[in-house]
């Protein structure tokens, strides 16, 4: 008879007799006096008449067993559970929880066993405020051995607990084993060998087999800063098995593989529990991250990448875990200092690190792919901030700056659509439309070629009968409710492209009379890629021409100025003076007969602004924005003009300034330099200084937009 630990991933013999326990040379940091006295108090017989009290006899072990009846039958036995006896008179884990409570302040640990195994909760509360858990009931009532037996059984996994098993028992959740030396984070699996592992006192030991008086090597669970898993089958010369990678704090990387799904994650909910981890998903661990205004100091945090999602806490607080989003990652920069940083969404930047050149590796790879495209459905795409995809997004800016004034139903060359299309599925953030690289046609066909062949319909499968069936309503007002109703049902994805989809196609009729696509063209144009339907109906073209009509109407859509005034439609040819008149006139803004209001247009997120020329056009200026870094970051104000003065053109003026002319230079660079400067018959002229004769610079100002602010990233002298 032999004496084993039979905790899921714990079970490995400790000698040939129980009457020789006491003679064996045991790990003293792990075998306390308490455990092996556990050990000696259950024995095999006792843990048996609840393990195997219904073991049929055709059932049991014989001693010339295969290792693969043995695995099968400590699989039955103790995960399935087969032969376990039944406690009557426990109807739900609150009975068994009292009863657990009451076993523990006794010496019969036989019954806190069977409790325990039952599904009883070894943390669960006791109603006592002082002595809140059964192990300091226990604890109160001096039984040693019932606070061993829950002091083992708190770490362990779900099924795993602390037991005597056969003679004959193999590992109830066996794991193939390689140990690398500061390998590459993927070594070949070819060389993985079976080995018994076990997860005691908070060490990860494995050994050469369950019969090894000693272990191979030896892990402390604090050293884990990262754990990775793979939740496909890996082929290893051992056969599949779906592994787990543990990253150590010197470099190392032990990567262990379960032959099933179940026991993989058995263990790695042990071992998040040893290492103080939340549930895993994909890969967690602890990271060096600054970010907002402290990026002085690094802090310590817990990450958790799910997905796309990047779970991150300090850990400090309850309740303080954030979440990025990385489909709307902006920037993935690796420094010098071996530093992770990237911009997302939300306007900031994030700076990571790992602990050494291993793990950085690894964080690096999983988040560059989860930021990536992974998919045909709308929510696999690289997204802008908006959670719009970025290929809809760019194909759109690309029409409103070069085509909304022109005829877009022309179709475009099929083999460059293909390959604009397959660029934009391999890395949208990298895709660059340019006037003269790519054609109008081409770019509006890749946008419709992207929602006809997206996983789901852009207005889903599932509710085309409810869209089609609105139009039975004579009343226009009744269907766009029911349109509303439908679009708030949508997935958010669908939604937020929707939106900027219709915008788009808004702008484009309110240019109808230039580029001749009224709605009803654009609708006939559209509807079978937003339907995903082979033909177009006049059902799908109706519904989809009344979308483009109450886009204002559907998404409560207004632009919004700096006094207040809300406005939903600026014409082709208004100007600024006329603009600012209507927004005026719409909020009653009452106006002195000595007050100049006008049209601002802001950049740079309200850095730079200037006041429109009366004779430019609203329409024409906005639709520029899209050739900016950042054209969100663009919108018009109407505001009080503090200053009218008519300048003649012969005006002089001349006085030293600093200037730069924002050019990269090898010495200089974007620094400001003092330059004696004239302005004089249309014209800035730029001088050394005011004795040169000749100016270094002449800048005719018809070619120039003057805006006032503060720009930083010029890093300008003074403010």
């Amino acid at each position: 008879m032999t004496v084993s630990s039979c905790v899921p991933g714990q079970h490995r013999s400790l000698g040939p007799s129980i009457s020789k326990v006491r003679s064996l040379k045991l790990d003293s940091s792990v075998w306390s006096n308490e455990l092996v006295e556990l050990f000696l108090e259950v024995g095999n017989k006792n843990a048996n008449s609840f393990w195997a009290a219904n073991l049929p006899l055709e059932e049991d072990l014989y001693r010339e067993a295969s290792a693969e009846q043995r695995a099968t039958f400590i699989r039955r036995k103790y995960r399935e559970r087969k032969y376990t006896s039944v406690l009557e008179g426990f109807n739900d884990l609150e009975h068994l929880n009292k009863a657990l409570c009451a076993a523990v302040v006794s010496s019969d640990v036989l019954q806190t066993m069977a409790l325990v195994f039952s599904g009883a909760d070894v943390m669960c509360a006791t109603g006592d405020p002082t002595y809140s858990t059964p192990y300091l009931l226990a604890q109160r009532a001096g039984q040693k051995l019932q606070m061993e037996f829950l002091h083992q059984n708190k770490l362990s996994p779900v099924f795993g607990h602390l037991l005597i098993a056969d003679s004959m028992a193999t590992s109830l959740a066996s794991f193939l084993c390689v140990f690398v030396r500061r390998g590459p984070p993927r070594t070949s699996f070819s060389y993985m060998a079976r080995r018994w592992c076990t997860l005691e006192g908070g060490f990860l030991s494995y050994y050469e087999s369950e019969r090894s008086p000693s272990a191979i090597g030896r892990v402390d669970a604090t050293e884990v800063i990262s754990l990775a898993v793979n939740h496909t089958e890996t082929m290893t010369g051992a056969g599949a098995v779906f592994t787990v990678e543990l990253y150590l704090q010197t470099e190392r990387l032990l990567i262990f593989g379960a032959e099933t799904q179940e026991t993989q994650h058995d263990w790695i909910q042990a071992l998040t529990k040893v290492t103080q981890f939340a549930d895993t998903s994909e890969l967690i661990g602890r990271l060096h991250y600054k970010e907002g205004h402290d990026l002085y100091y690094w802090r310590m945090g817990w990450f958790m990448l799910e997905g796309s999602s990047l779970h991150f806490s300090s850990g400090e607080e309850e309740g303080e875990e954030e979440v990025l989003q990385l489909k709307q990652l902006q920037e993935l920069i690796i420094t010098v200092f071996l530093s992770l940083f990237f911009h997302i969404y939300i306007n900031r930047t994030v700076y990571i690190h790992g602990f050494n050149k291993m793990d950085f590796t690894v964080w690096h790879s999983a988040i560059k792919l989860a930021a990536g495209t992974d998919g045909n459905a709308l929510g696999d795409q690289q997204l802008t901030k908006n959670g719009v995809p970025i290929i809809v997004d760019s194909c759109i800016a690309f029409v409103t700056q070069y085509g909304e004034l022109h005829c877009i139903s022309q179709p475009g060359n099929p083999g460059r659509v293909s390959h604009l299309l397959e660029e934009f599925t391999h890395d949208a953030r990298n895709v660059k439309l340019r006037e003269k690289e790519h054609q109008l046609q081409d770019v509006t066909d890749t946008l419709k070629s992207f929602l006809s062949q997206a996983e789901d319909a852009l207005l889903t499968k599932e509710l085309y009968p409810y869209w089609v069936s609105a139009l039975d309503e004579k009343s226009e007002r009744q269907r766009v409710k029911k349109y509303s109703a439908f679009i708030e049902s949508l997935p958010k994805i669908n939604r937020s492209t929707l939106e900027a989809l219709l915008q788009h196609l808004y702008r484009i009729q309110q240019c109808s009379h230039l580029n001749r696509m009224p709605s009803e063209k654009l609708a006939s144009v559209f509807s079978s890629c937003l339907f995903q339907t082979r033909g177009q109906t006049t059902q799908e073209i109706s519904v989809v021409h009344d979308l483009i009509s109450n886009y204002i109407t559907l998404f409560s859509v207004s632009l919004k100025c700096s006094c207040g005034v809300f406005f939903s439609f600026v014409s082709p040819s208004m100007r600024p003076t006329e603009l600012a008149e209507t927004a005026l006139n719409m909020r009653n803004v009452a106006v002195n007969a000595d007050d100049f209001w006008t049209t601002f247009e802001v950049i740079e997120n309200g850095e730079l602004e200037r006041p429109l020329h009366h004779s430019e056009k609203i329409l024409e200026q906005v639709l520029e924005w899209s050739s900016l870094d950042y054209p969100s970051s663009a919108f018009l104000v109407i505001k009080k003009f503090e200053t009218k003065h008519c300048i003649s053109k012969h005006f002089l003026k001349g006085d030293y300034l600093k200037f730069s002319d924002g050019c990269s230079k090898l010495l200089s660079g974007h620094k400001f330099q003092d330059k004696y400067v004239v302005l004089h018959s249309e014209k800035l002229l730029l001088y050394r200084d005011i004795k040169s004769a000749k100016a270094e610079k002449t800048i005719p100002l018809k070619d120039v937009k003057c805006y006032l602010g503060l720009k930083k990233r010029l890093k300008p002298p003074t403010k």
